[in-house]
């Protein structure tokens, strides 16, 4: 399995052009990720933009993975929650590029948000991935539980309905304590 470095993306130019080409590489290929194909490069841009400006303010960590300089996944952690769950984070748009699919790139980002998560004492996770086509194999080799599917969610990106199935994962059993 390679390595990659994996770090928080701060927002500049580059970082979201790079964001862009992935989100609507991912879309293109079928990822359900909130987009429909075809995505144009406007609304990507206004999406990521209004993301890493987030990032910026504390609300969200946008974590980036890198093969050399190049920008090859990325998944975001959602820390901006109500009152009552301080203890609790969100893992969403889980991207990788189609040429490191298969390759650790996915399993390297959630290990690191994982890590992240528990530094700023968030140790209950939860996602949510489609039906067809996601990743439900990745997450519950890293130890999320499924909790349920809601069928006909949402829209394929080319069309088409699919469920949803929801996951959780408490990251360290002694927070609990």
């Amino acid at each position: 399995m390679a390595e990659f470095q994996i770090e928080a993306l701060k927002s500049s130019p580059d970082i979201c052009s790079a964001l862009c080409d992935m989100l609507i590489e991912t879309v293109a290929h079928g990822g359900s990720v909130s987009f429909m194909h075809p995505l144009s490069e406007k609304t990507a841009e206004t999406f990521w933009s209004n993301a890493l400006n987030a990032a910026d303010r504390g609300e969200r960590i946008i974590l980036g993975a890198f093969d050399g300089n190049d920008l090859v996944g990325t998944v975001t952690l959602l820390l901006d929650l109500p009152p009552n769950q301080p203890h609790r984070a969100e893992i969403a748009k889980m991207m990788t590029r189609v040429s490191h699919r298969h390759r650790g790139v996915a399993t390297a980002l959630l290990r690191e948000a994982e890590r992240i998560a528990l530094a700023r004492q968030r140790w209950l996770l939860v996602l949510d991935t489609a039906e067809d086509e996601g990743a439900a194999g990745l997450y519950e080799r890293m130890g999320f539980k499924l909790t349920g599917l809601i069928p006909d969610y949402a829209l394929k990106p080319h069309g088409g309905l699919t469920g949803t199935l929801i996951y959780w994962k408490r990251l360290q059993e002694a927070m609990l304590a």
